[in-house]
């Protein structure tokens, strides 16, 4: 069945509107590109704005697509390839550059961890199974855009840093459960109320210049450890407990 035949039950304005949540989604990769360009100016700040912006447009452009039937009125164009290209620029290329770039890291180990990240960013994006089908991702799901934000906001002995950056590597591959704040049905409230508290304490960091009163890192380094463990709460193959 050709494409043409596939979309011929959705009218134009419908189709036209499904181009629009591609083209959503496509603006997160010109969100990287700015990102990308701040980094390599050392402004860290709107760096982070930038990946921010593009962290927004991540949040809603699946619901959406899901709602406008975007796989069906336009078959030609795959919105989950598109999703992986904007991710991987998002969630891995631009923070690596962040993390070898920013005097986080041993200078002799700053550029390898970067390599590190990419690499084993890239192969978990590539991952069929990366989540599971109750929503869970399947090990360290690649957030290094907020792996990066953690680092330029607690700024950790640089060695310190290295063995987190490390570590996140390597639970990548293990068969670990990590929760998914908007799609994972247990104690989803919580992990939204928790994520829009994290959003505004995100927001005033950005707004102090990355460096907020160490209440607001107290209480950013409370939350990311919840989403850290949460995935524990999963239960045993999957069952809620």
């Amino acid at each position: 069945m050709s494409s043409d035949d596939e979309n011929a039950g959705f009218g134009r304005l419908r189709r036209v509107s499904a181009f629009g949540v591609h083209l959503l989604t496509v603006s997160g990769a010109a969100f990287a590109l700015l990102a990308l360009l701040a980094a390599i100016d050392k402004r860290w700040t709107l760096m982070f704005a930038w990946l921010g912006c593009a962290l927004a447009v991540d949040g809603v452009d699946g619901t959406i697509a899901r709602r406008l039937e975007v796989r069906r009125a336009l078959p030609r164009w795959s919105g989950d390839v598109l999703d992986l290209v904007v991710d991987v620029l998002t969630y891995v290329f631009v923070p690596a550059y962040a993390i070898a770039a920013g005097g986080l890291l041993p200078d002799r180990a700053a550029v390898l961890a970067g390599l590190l990240v990419v690499c084993t960013g890239a192969l978990y994006f590539a991952d069929l199974r990366m989540k599971t089908a109750d929503n869970y991702f399947v090990g360290f799901p690649a957030s290094w855009n907020v792996v990066a934000f953690y680092l330029f906001v607690v700024r950790p002995d640089p060695w310190l840093a290295l063995a987190v950056v490390v570590g996140l590597c390597a639970l990548t591959f293990l068969p670990i459960p990590f929760v998914h704040p908007l799609r994972v049905a247990r104690l989803r409230a919580l992990n939204v109320v928790l994520l829009v508290a994290w959003s505004a304490l995100a927001g005033a960091t950005l707004a102090s210049g990355l460096g907020p009163p160490v209440w607001v890192v107290v209480l950013l380094c409370v939350i990311g450890v919840y989403f850290l463990f949460a995935g524990f709460l999963r239960g045993r193959n999957g069952a809620e407990p």
